[in-house]
């Protein structure tokens, strides 16, 4: 085991975030998203180490953005489709966050690898 100087963020959806989803195609009955479903999709994010929840919440007051549009983009690449006003009681009525101070690698074979990610290949969409 490997601890990692870092705290991580578990970022889950709420069921406006399922809804907005669901409304991107619209479907027939059982054929809906429901929230169990993108739940099991829910992102950790790798943070600075954060003791305590002033700090975090100083923090993720900062990056809601980027982790709004993060998550956004993975269900819809199209921003014309994204709600409007993408901003903090956006944030807060789409998304909900738990904190855990320790983060720690339990992968004794396989080096932890750090990649720079391309914000233009987040950003491509099908337009082409």
């Amino acid at each position: 085991m490997k601890l990692l100087n870092r705290s991580a963020l578990s970022v889950r959806p709420t069921q406006h975030f399922v809804d907005w989803i669901n409304a991107l195609e619209p479907t027939v009955g059982d054929e809906d998203l429901s929230l169990a479903d993108v739940e099991r999709e829910s992102t950790i994010y790798l943070i600075p180490e954060m003791d305590t929840p002033e700090a975090l919440e100083g923090f993720v007051r900062e990056r809601y953005l980027e982790i709004l549009e993060t998550e956004l983009r993975a269900w819809e690449e199209d921003e014309r489709q994204w709600p409007e006003a993408l901003d903090w009681a956006l944030f807060q009525r789409f998304l909900r966050f738990e904190h855990s101070y320790l983060a720690i690698d339990l992968d004794d074979e396989a080096a932890l690898e750090v990649a720079e990610v391309d914000d233009n290949l987040l950003l491509e969409t099908d337009q082409d």
